[in-house]
C-alpha cells in the first residue's frame, strides 16, 4: 500500500481547493477581527480599546491533523475577549453580519448544543464555528492555547470548545512522526467509513477517536511505515483489553481544579466500555457514546483487518480486501427501519440533526428492555426516497447476542421500547406538527430498493460470497488455506511474544501510560497486550446488582401487547411474523473472531465480559447506566444523552400519525447454518 493508492481513492483534496480553503479561513479571520471591534465599539469602550480590540481563528479536526479530502468541513474556533459573549455577540451580531454575506450559505446556529456552533459554506467551503471568549480584555496574535491557564475563569462550554484544538495540537506533539501519522491515518479512516464504523453519533469511533488510536500505534512502533502500522493497528486492538484506556500520556490532575476522566474516583467512569483518553488537560474519554453492540460491532471489524492483513503479508490478499465496503443489508435478517419527515428543508435539517443524535438511545434501550439479548447495528448514515420529499430513512441490524441459547416460546416485544424512544425524540424543544417520526421492522427481503446504489436490488449472493467468506476468498484457494492457517498461527506466537517484550522495553523506557494502581509506570500497557500482566484494579469491576438503581427502570413486563393495543390503535406491519433472529450467516460471519482471540492470544474473551456488564440490566427495576454521558472534546457528537425515564405520551405527539409497528422478536430454534443455505 502506498501513497499512489490513497490518491487513486480520492483521499487527496487538489491545489486549487486547498488554496481556496486558505482564502476561505483568511477572509473569516478579518470578519472576526471586525465584528470584534464593532462590539466593543457598540459597548461604549473608547477608541483606543476599540483598535487593540481582536479575536483569532484556530482550526482543529481532521484540517489542522492534515488529513481532510476533498469536500470536507473545515472546523474552526474563534476565540474572543471576555466582553465579547457568546449569546449576545457571537449568536447574535457575527450571524447578522454573516447573513448579510452573499458568499455565506446555509447558515446554521446551534446555540443550545453541547458544544455551540455555528454552521454554514462560506464560497462553498463547509465550516463549523465556534466561539470560546477567554478572560482575556486583548486577544494577542501570538496567543497560544495550549497553555493551561487560558482555561482559567471560564465556563465550560468555553472549556469544550478550546480542547477541540488543545487535543488535536497535543496530538501532533505526541507522535513520533507527523507524515507517517497522517498517512496512516488516512488510511484507517477509509477503512472505518467504508466498514461502517466511522460515526460518533450513532455509537461507533470519529474523527479524534480513530486519531487517538492511530497515534497510539505511532508511539509503540515509532520507526514503521505505514503499511506496518496499518497492519499493527489491527493486531494490538484486536488483542486489546476493554476497558482497558488507550491513552498517550499520562493523565495530569492540572491545578485548576477541573474535572477529569478517573475511574478511581468516578463510578460513571467505571461504566465506559471502550475508554479512548484526550491527551490535553483536563483529559476525557471521547468515546463515552460506544454501546455494548457497536463495540461488538468494532471488534469484529479488527479481527478481519487483522486476519487480511495476516494474510497480505502473507501474499495471499490484497489491500483491495481490506478495504472492502461492509455488505449491510446482507449481513442481518432483520433490521429496524426509523423514517422521518418534515414539510420544509430547514425543518427537515433541524428534525433530522436531533434525530440522529438519539438513534443510540433506541441501541441503549433495546439493550436494556431484552437484558442485553438482542444486539443492534445502526448504519452511520441516512438513506432517501427520492419519490419523497422531505423524508430520511435509517437502518439498524438486529441479532440475538452470540453465545446465548434460543430458548422455544420466548417473545421479546420491543414495541414499548419503540415508543419509549420516540417519546424522547418527540420531545424536541422545537418540534413542529409536521415533524414526523415512525420504527417499522423490516425482513432482509423487504428492504426497500432505495438504499441500493442506483435503486437495484442486488441479486442474491450464495453463501460462498458472502461477507463470512469474504476474506477466506481473498486468501486463495482451499488447497492452500490450511497451510496458510498453520503458518499465520506460528508467525502469530512467535510476532506476539517478540512485540510484547519490545513494547515493555520501549515504555518502560518512555514511562508512557498510568498504571491505575496507584504509580506511574510503562509497564502496564504492554501487559494489556500480551496478555500475561495483571488486570487493571478497581475500575475494570463488573457492574453488580447491588449498584444504586437508576430513575430509569422499566415498568412492567417487556411484553405487553394488550398494555399497547388498548393504549392506540396498531397498525402491525408483518402481523403474523415473528422475528427469527439469525443465527445462520452472522455465526459463520461474525462468531470466529472472539474464540480466536481466545485461543491464541490466551486473554479474556469479549463475549465474557458483554455477558457479566448485561446481566443485571432490567432486573429488580435497575438501568444500564452506561448510557448516561460524560463531557467529551469530540465536536461530531454535540449533546451528552442519558437514558430518561418512561414517562407519558406528550401531548405534541397527539397530531402524529399513529403507526405503531408490531414489532415481536421470537427467539426460536433455529438449525445450525450448513455451507450453502441462503
Amino acid at each position: 500500500m502506498g501513497y499512489q493508492f490513497l490518491v487513486d481513492t480520492g483521499l487527496y483534496e487538489s491545489h486549487e481547493e486547498a488554496i481556496k480553503r486558505e482564502e476561505v479561513l483568511g477572509r473569516l479571520d478579518q470578519i472576526v477581527k471586525m465584528w470584534v471591534k464593532n462590539i466593543s465599539r457598540a459597548k461604549g469602550y473608547n477608541e483606543s480599546v476599540v483598535n487593540e480590540a481582536n479575536a483569532k481563528i484556530f482550526t482543529f479536526g481532521s484540517y489542522r491533523l492534515g488529513v481532510h479530502g476533498p469536500g470536507a468541513d473545515i472546523d474552526t474556533l474563534c476565540v474572543g475577549p471576555k466582553h465579547a459573549s457568546r449569546n449576545d455577540d457571537f449568536f447574535g451580531e457575527l450571524y447578522r453580519m454573516l447573513s448579510e454575506m452573499p458568499e455565506v450559505q446555509e447558515l446554521h446556529p446551534v446555540p443550545d448544543a453541547f458544544v455551540p456552533v455555528m454552521r454554514f459554506k462560506f464560497s462553498g467551503v463547509s465550516v463549523d464555528l465556534l466561539y470560546a471568549n477567554v478572560s482575556l480584555w486583548v486577544i494577542p496574535e501570538d496567543l497560544d492555547i495550549s497553555q493551561e491557564s487560558i482555561l482559567q475563569n471560564v465556563d465550560d462550554q468555553t472549556i469544550r470548545s478550546l480542547n477541540g484544538c488543545r487535543v488535536t495540537d497535543q496530538i501532533l506533539r505526541l507522535v513520533p512522526n507527523i507524515q507517517t501519522f497522517r498517512t496512516t491515518l488516512r488510511c484507517m479512516r477509509l477503512w472505518a467509513k467504508r466498514r461502517g464504523v466511522y460515526s460518533n453519533v450513532t455509537g461507533f469511533l470519529g474523527g479524534i477517536n480513530w486519531a487517538l488510536l492511530v497515534a497510539r500505534i505511532c508511539q509503540l512502533y515509532p520507526n514503521a511505515l505505514p503499511s506496518m502500522l496499518v497492519s499493527r493497528f489491527f493486531r494490538v486492538y484486536n488483542m486489546w483489553r476493554w476497558p482497558n484506556p488507550v491513552m498517550l500520556c499520562p493523565i495530569q490532575e492540572g491545578s485548576l481544579g477541573l474535572s477529569f476522566w478517573d475511574p478511581r474516583r468516578n463510578y460513571k467512569d467505571r461504566t465506559h466500555l471502550m475508554p479512548i483518553i484526550t491527551p490535553a488537560y483536563p483529559c476525557m474519554n471521547s468515546s463515552y457514546n460506544v454501546s455494548t453492540s457497536t463495540l461488538r460491532v468494532m471488534m469484529e471489524e479488527f479481527h478481519r483487518g487483522n486476519e487480511i492483513c495476516e494474510a497480505i503479508e502473507a501474499n495471499k490478499a490484497s489491500w483491495e480486501a481490506l478495504f472492502e465496503p461492509f455488505a449491510f443489508f446482507e449481513a442481518y435478517k432483520n433490521y429496524l427501519q426509523i423514517d422521518i419527515a418534515a414539510e420544509t428543508d430547514d425543518d427537515l435539517m433541524n428534525w433530522k440533526g436531533w434525530v440522529e443524535s438519539r438513534i443510540r438511545l433506541l441501541t441503549l434501550k433495546i439493550e436494556r428492555d431484552t437484558n442485553g439479548v438482542l444486539q443492534c447495528h445502526p448504519y452511520p448514515g441516512e438513506f432517501s426516497d427520492k419519490s419523497k420529499p422531505f423524508h430520511h430513512s435509517y437502518f439498524m441490524g438486529l441479532r440475538r447476542k452470540q453465545g446465548t441459547n434460543p430458548q422455544e416460546g420466548v417473545q421479546f416485544d420491543i414495541r414499548m421500547t419503540v415508543e419509549d424512544f420516540k417519546r424522547d425524540v418527540y420531545a424536541y424543544s422545537f418540534w413542529k406538527p409536521t415533524m414526523w417520526i415512525n420504527v417499522c421492522h423490516v425482513k432482509r427481503k423487504e428492504i426497500p430498493n432505495f438504499v441500493f446504489p442506483g435503486g437495484v436490488r442486488p441479486s442474491l449472493p450464495a453463501r460462498s460470497s458472502t461477507e463470512s467468506r469474504s476474506v477466506q476468498k481473498s486468501f486463495g484457494s482451499n488447497s492452500t488455506q490450511a497451510d496458510a492457517v498453520t503458518s499465520r498461527k506460528k508467525r502469530k506466537q512467535d510476532d506476539v511474544n517478540s512485540d510484547a517484550t519490545s513494547l515493555d522495553e520501549t515504555l518502560a523506557k518512555k514511562q508512557i501510560g498510568p498504571d491505575f494502581r496507584g504509580t506511574t509506570s510503562g509497564a502496564g500497557f504492554p501487559e494489556n497486550i500480551s496478555g500475561h500482566g495483571h488486570e487493571i484494579a478497581e475500575f475494570v469491576k463488573i457492574k453488580s446488582a447491588a449498584e444504586p438503581s437508576s430513575p430509569s427502570a422499566l415498568s412492567g413486563s417487556l411484553v405487553m401487547e394488550k398494555h399497547v393495543a388498548e393504549q392506540s390503535p396498531v397498525q402491525p406491519i408483518n402481523q403474523q411474523d415473528s422475528l427469527e433472529l439469525d443465527d445462520g450467516l452472522e455465526s459463520a460471519q461474525l462468531n470466529t473472531g472472539i474464540q480466536h482471540i481466545a485461543e491464541t492470544e490466551r486473554i479474556k474473551p469479549l463475549a465474557s465480559f458483554t455477558l457479566e456488564q448485561d446481566v443485571v440490566v432490567a432486573k429488580a427495576g435497575n438501568v444500564d447506566t452506561r448510557s448516561k454521558i460524560q463531557q467529551n472534546v469530540d465536536l461530531e457528537e454535540l449533546e451528552p444523552l442519558e437514558l430518561p425515564a418512561t414517562t407519558a405520551i406528550t401531548s405534541t405527539s397527539a397530531n402524529v400519525p399513529a403507526q405503531k409497528p408490531l414489532i415481536r422478536f421470537s427467539f426460536t430454534s433455529l438449525p445450525k447454518a450448513t455451507g450453502n443455505s441462503a
